[in-house]
């Protein structure tokens, strides 16, 4: 088997995934050095925040947002997809209604969070962007200025999608003289604590107030389409309580 391949399968997102337990159990978690939202984003650098799917942005760095918002860095919203993949077969959310709910509720967090960032929506296809990291990175070429702080998930982060952003990102950043700094998200999902795979040299830990994490949290609840279980389906919700309590601390994590 192709070594790729294998590298992929082992990054699979099922099932329950790693209990929230067992990381934060974990000495090294809380060991990560600290990192400051001026130091992710320095002095007048702009922030491009790069979601795969609606929620992204909040589930990835929705307490950085609110410090961003504080400190007046400008910050710039690239909604890659409108989320339009997240129900296939669904009665209840079809893709025409999610492509036009997701985005919605993309606006509503953004309001809970207190944020207001210029947005630019590309509109490709949910679940489609492996085959499109070329594409997408000639696209954010024409966004990123030199200097600009981009902001997106993790290459090897689990899910194609956040995968190929990543991919698109670290080239477009690379060829515009930007800063890159990826995100995990999926990746609390199929890692273990002190897995060798993660990058954890990198990895630096963001302290959230218990203000900055609670609206964080109103904000997770706008996205109603990815919380409620789909009874055309028989799908259990997209961010069922486990893979949100992974998400959902006083700290985000980027890796530098």
């Amino acid at each position: 088997m192709h070594l790729k391949m294998i590298a992929e399968q082992e990054r699979r997102i099922e099932g329950a995934g790693t209990p929230d337990a067992a990381w934060q159990a974990w000495p090294g978690l809380a060991a990560l050095p600290p990192v400051t939202a001026r130091e992710l984003v320095p002095g007048s650098t702009r922030a491009v925040v790069v979601a795969p799917h609606p929620d992204d942005e909040v589930l990835a760095c929705g307490g950085l947002l609110q410090l961003l918002a504080a400190q007046g860095s400008e910050v710039l919203l690239v909604a890659v997809t409108d989320g339009g993949g997240s129900h296939p077969g669904s009665v209840l959310w079809p893709k025409e209604r999610l492509c036009r709910v997701r985005p919605e509720e993309s606006r509503l967090a953004a309001g809970a969070l207190g944020v207001a960032p210029s947005w630019l929506r590309l509109g490709l296809p949910d679940g489609g962007l492996a085959g499109r990291v070329q594409l997408l990175a000639a696209v954010l070429q024409d966004i990123v200025r030199p200097g600009d702080t981009v902001l997106t998930t993790w290459r090897f982060d689990g899910h194609p999608d956040h995968e190929a952003c990543g991919q698109a990102c670290a080239l477009a950043a690379r060829n515009c003289g930007a800063m890159l700094v990826e995100m995990p998200v999926w990746t609390w999902h199929w890692a273990a604590p002190a897995d060798a795979r993660v990058p954890w040299r990198r990895a630096r830990r963001l302290a959230l107030s218990d203000d900055v994490l609670q609206r964080k949290r109103d904000a997770m609840r706008c996205f109603a389409s990815q919380l409620g279980a789909d009874h055309s389906t028989g799908q259990e919700a997209i961010l069922a309580p486990h893979a949100l309590q992974r998400l959902l601390h006083p700290y985000e994590v980027y890796f530098r």
